[in-house]
């Protein structure tokens, strides 16, 4: 048998290397190629994404910025707020005080009113007794003097219908006289 020799082996695996291996490696280095193409444009879109990220980043930055001047306005208005709170509350307080003395006034005032409104009933009352007693008194005299008057009207009455018949009879007489003087004088 023929003795191999580490030569032989050698080539042999060079051979091999050259038919079968080389190849397989060339399809694996450009697979790795592809795959490093692949990754080189997977770097380039990260690229892309992190430019973009920065470009968020950025804004985001400024509207953090917004965002903290916004809030100090807010921290200013709720400042101003808590002293409008403060003078609206002092105000509510001087509001009920000033209610409360007002009520108190109120009722000082009408109790006053009240009772001067009963000293005038009491004063229209005595007033409307005394009136009651002169308006009786008023209607009496005034019913004497109307019979008194009644009673003079009809003695005047009396005295004049007298009088009236005493000339009626005279001036009677006087026709009576007048005719025959007449009467006389004719014939």
């Amino acid at each position: 048998m023929t003795e191999i020799t580490k030569k032989d082996i050698l080539e042999a695996l060079q051979e091999f290397s050259n038919k079968t291996l080389d190849p397989k490696f060339e399809k694996i280095d450009k697979r790795f190629e592809n795959m490093d193409q692949r990754f080189e444009n997977m770097d380039q879109r990260f690229e892309k994404i992190d430019k973009r990220f920065e470009d968020m980043d950025q804004r985001f930055e400024n509207i953090d910025q917004r965002f903290e001047k916004i809030d100090k306005r807010f921290e200013n208005m709720d400042q101003r707020f808590e002293k409008a709170d403060y003078r609206i509350n002092a105000l509510d307080h001087k509001v009920d005080q000033f209610k409360e003395e007002i009520i108190h006034q109120f009722h000082v005032i009408s109790e006053d009113v009240i009772s001067q409104v009963k000293l005038v009933a009491e004063g229209v009352m005595n007033l409307d007794e005394k009136f009651t007693r002169e308006i009786a008194n008023f209607r009496r005299e005034n019913e004497q003097a109307h019979q008194e008057i009644m009673a003079m009207i009809k003695f005047s009455y009396a005295e004049l219908d007298r009088r009236i018949s005493t000339l009626e009879s005279e001036v009677q007489d006087l026709k009576r006289r007048m005719d025959q003087i007449e009467r006389r004088s004719v014939s």
